[in-house]
């Protein structure tokens, strides 16, 4: 098989799996955010969250019927030998599963200045890529952008920053958020750098496995304040309230200038996002 014709085939399996399954570290952290509540209404929509989640697997059906938008990331290992069009091919096999798809996708890929509906548009999927040095493997992580999680996503620059006016910044996004974005949420958070490269860290940011603490102490302690923070909202499940409104905060940072851009992006409950990497050869790895 070419290598065109497998990331075709790819784009389209990565799309359905992230809508038909919960990834495993968010069931999880399900179980445990439902172990640890201290409300009975937010006990009872966490067993409903998993509950949707085992219905959809032994039905094998789409956990949410809110498919969002076609979302990609390609990172490209130095030493790979796989070659191929990838934005061509994403993009035919994310038709392939229009065409097939059962119960068929709806039409949320909107023109923002028509308002028109569609399966498909202009940029669309969209497509990202990031090189890991090194390694012979190409991985493609799929994680579709619905209303939910999206229409929260906020970004704001500052200049020369505390810690603090970062932590409250990220605490506010959290309060005007409520809980309109699916919760239990995974939150990122993007500093430093450019505008648009925070964007990319805080989105990134989500797609780490919830329980994984930052490598760098510093980091990892100032996750572990805001997820406390966050949490003492009170928001809860699905805004029925209780102790959580997130599953876990994921931090990245980068240098930048005086101004530094501090972005917060978030992924439902369902934690959307399946993963692969192939292999020299064409050997595939699923990862989620």
């Amino acid at each position: 098989m070419s290598d065109d014709r497998l990331v075709r085939e790819l784009g389209g399996l990565l799309f359905d799996r992230a809508l038909r399954r919960v990834p495993d570290d968010a069931i999880l952290a399900l179980k445990a955010a439902r172990d640890g509540e201290s409300s009975e209404i937010a006990k009872k929509t966490l067993n409903m969250q998993l509950h949707s989640a085992e219905l959809a697997a032994a039905r094998d059906t789409y956990v949410c019927s809110d498919a969002g938008i076609p979302v990609f990331l390609v990172k490209l290992g130095t030493q790979s030998p796989i070659r191929a069009d990838f934005k061509a091919s994403l993009k035919a096999g994310y038709e392939d599963l229009v065409a097939r798809a059962n119960p068929p996708l709806l039409c949320h890929v909107t023109n923002p200045l028509t308002l028109e509906r569609s399966h498909t548009g202009k940029g669309m999927p969209i497509v990202t890529f990031d090189q890991e040095s090194g390694v012979d493997w190409v991985e493609i992580i799929c994680s579709p952008k619905a209303l939910g999680s999206g229409r929260w996503a906020a970004l704001e620059l500052f200049t020369f920053p505390s810690l603090a006016e970062i932590e409250a910044y990220v605490l506010d996004v959290a309060i005007k958020a409520g809980g309109q974005h699916c919760p239990p949420v995974a939150i990122g958070v993007g500093i430093g750098g450019t505008f648009d490269y925070a964007a990319k860290m805080a989105k990134e940011a989500t797609l780490r496995p919830l329980g994984t603490p930052h490598r760098e102490p510093q980091v990892a302690a100032l996750e572990a304040r805001l997820t406390k923070a966050i949490n003492g909202l009170g928001y809860g499940p699905m805004g029925t309230g209780g102790d959580t409104t997130t599953l876990g905060v994921h931090v990245e940072w980068c240098s930048g200038h005086g101004f530094t851009p501090i972005a917060v992006a978030f992924n439902c409950w369902i934690s959307r996002r399946s993963r692969v990497r192939i292999h020299p050869g064409g050997e595939l790895e699923w990862m989620e």
